[in-house]
């Protein structure tokens, strides 16, 4: 007996791959799922406002894709449509895939309603929403896992992704038959990696915004426009800097939130470790006026080695399929 699913599922299941990209997004509509256009083979919003420009107005959603019929298709997460997504990364030297099993065998992770194969390998499984409790969008880096739950959005069939030249499409790979149900986002993130909470600076340090609300920072950066992500960005890091919070911890809070602003991971690393940099500058190097070999002296919140990560290096691990 199939279980029950939720609006977004239950569209997912009765379309293929050979569906045009503007019919399924009607069918998302007419379910009650709001939708908006990303770039023809790309993950980025194609609106203003990205996952906020979301609509099931059908009026809307046929001048988008009479204007860009190749448009991807995004749908917001969490309570804007009925669902919540565990996004497993298979990107650079991160598998997710370890981490999801590790998840399942801890009882975390059971009762998604279907699993959808994304083009660089990895998964999302997908869960109901919360009813009436939000569950804000997170970010695992190391990981290799990302929630998209309130305030995030995925890329949903029959949309197609062009990576290194060659285009994949989003495929649903399994269905369950037993009973979903809801996801304890915060148990599975306090499991894969403690969420961060700034911590108070070393004695003689000046502590000015201890209490900096890392939720709330984030949703700001979330919200960002274009022409302001950036700065945003630059500012939100340069505030947990101050706060004492470790490099790589301050990258899991903002990654998530900047990439739903529309900012490439790269463009991600580096404006956080500008960030880092301006708060805590290295040590002058030693021997430009002594003639002895230079040091490069590092601040110790940007001592733990994550920034030293290429994003976009390729994955030198095989791939394996989920034993769930």
């Amino acid at each position: 007996m199939m279980a029950e699913h939720g609006a977004v599922s239950s569209v997912l299941l009765r379309m293929n791959g050979s569906w045009p990209l503007s019919a399924a997004a009607r069918e998302f509509a007419a379910a009650g799922v709001p939708v908006f256009p990303c770039t023809s083979y790309g993950k980025r919003p194609a609106t203003e406002h990205g996952f906020h420009d979301a609509t099931t107005n059908l009026d809307q959603i046929e001048a988008w894709w009479r204007q860009s019929p190749g448009a991807n298709i995004g749908v917001p997460t969490g309570a804007a449509s009925g669902a919540v997504v565990v996004d497993v990364d298979v990107h650079g030297p991160v598998d997710g895939r370890a981490s999801f099993d590790r998840a399942h065998r801890a009882g975390l992770v059971h009762g998604w309603e279907l699993l959808v194969r994304t083009p660089t390998g990895g998964m999302h499984a997908y869960y109901p929403a919360t009813p009436g409790s939000e569950q804000r969008s997170w970010q695992a880096a190391r990981a290799g896992i990302n929630f998209r739950g309130d305030g995030g959005y995925i890329i949903v069939p029959p949309s197609t992704c062009s990576i290194e030249g060659t285009t994949s499409g989003y495929q649903v790979e399994q269905v369950n038959t037993g009973p979903a149900r809801v996801l304890d986002a915060q148990r599975l993130r306090d499991f894969l990696d403690p969420h961060p909470t700034p911590s108070r600076p070393a004695s003689g340090g000046v502590d000015r915004d201890a209490d900096v609300d890392v939720s709330r920072l984030a949703a700001w950066v979330a919200a960002r426009g274009e022409g302001e992500r950036n700065r945003g960005l630059f500012w939100a890091a340069c505030r947990l800097a101050e706060n004492g919070l470790p490099a790589s911890d301050a990258l899991d809070v903002l990654t998530a939130a900047a990439s739903h602003a529309g900012l490439a991971e790269r463009e991600i690393v580096t404006t956080v470790r500008s960030a880092y940099r301006t708060v805590h500058p290295a040590p002058a190097r030693r021997g430009a006026r002594d003639g002895s070999s230079p040091v490069r002296g590092s601040s110790p919140l940007a001592a733990d080695g994550w920034f030293n990560r290429d994003p976009a290096r390729p994955s030198t691990e095989s791939s394996r399929v989920w034993g769930l």
